[in-house]
């Protein structure tokens, strides 16, 4: 616990929380907004320091991670849990309207860990609920990829949709290529900016090395 908190508050710092806050403002106001409705039911798994959570308009909202500075980041209409991404044992099964990770399924040890999380979060999905996952793209990011300490599973957009589809999902959309792969540099991040590139698909193909994933729970499951 205290090595995950030393890691983030380390790596969060060169970044800065307050650009982050940021991006993640407009990000959820103008892309996000469009898969969420106000009144869902929301989880953000692996939420770091709220940035997601915090921005996104829902009726109810659900947070977990086991980064003990967590809890003091995030809003006051965020229910927090510490606990593990395969056992949210505080939220009843059939419950969620949206589960999202960001940045998340890379810091798992390895695909059993990645199917317990699947199968975890479609159990606490309503029938058609949906997963959004983003994250790096190994088949983008190979090379950066590695330069975090705490990386270890490596996913494609084509590898965590079979695991999806493996446990139960149905894809509604798959992009390769959506975000940059950091915030941790000296690229512009103007809100404008930020506004232009959600805008422009064709600047996501080349500058893109995050995958975005969206998948649903099957109405029969």
């Amino acid at each position: 616990m205290d090595d995950l908190a030393s890691i983030y508050r380390e790596r969060f710092a060169n970044t800065g929380l307050e650009k982050r806050q940021r991006v993640w403002r407009i990000l959820c106001n103008d892309f996000f907004s469009t898969m969420i409705k106000p009144t869902d039911t929301v989880l953000d798994l692996a939420c770091g320091y709220g940035e997601f959570i915090n921005n996104i308009k829902a009726g109810r909202k659900f947070a977990v991670d086991l980064n003990p500075d967590s809890p003091a980041h995030l809003a006051a209409d965020v229910s927090f849990a510490s606990a593990s991404a395969n056992d949210l044992f505080f939220i009843p099964d059939n419950t969620l309207d949206v589960a999202f990770t960001s940045n998340f399924l890379e810091h798992l040890p390895d695909k059993a860990a990645c199917n317990a999380v699947l199968k975890e979060v479609l159990r606490k999905l309503k029938p058609g609920g949906r997963f959004i996952i983003l994250g790096p793209n190994i088949r983008y990011a190979y090379k950066e990829y590695w330069d975090y300490y705490d990386h270890y599973l490596p996913l494609s957009h084509l590898s965590l949709s079979e695991g999806l589809l493996i446990n139960g999902y149905e894809l509604e959309r798959v992009i390769d290529r959506f975000l940059p792969y950091t915030m941790n540099n000296s690229t512009p991040t103007h809100d404008l900016l930020i506004r232009a590139y959600l805008a422009l698909p064709l600047a996501w193909k080349i500058m893109g090395k995050q995958f975005l994933v969206v998948a649903r729970k099957r109405s029969a499951s």
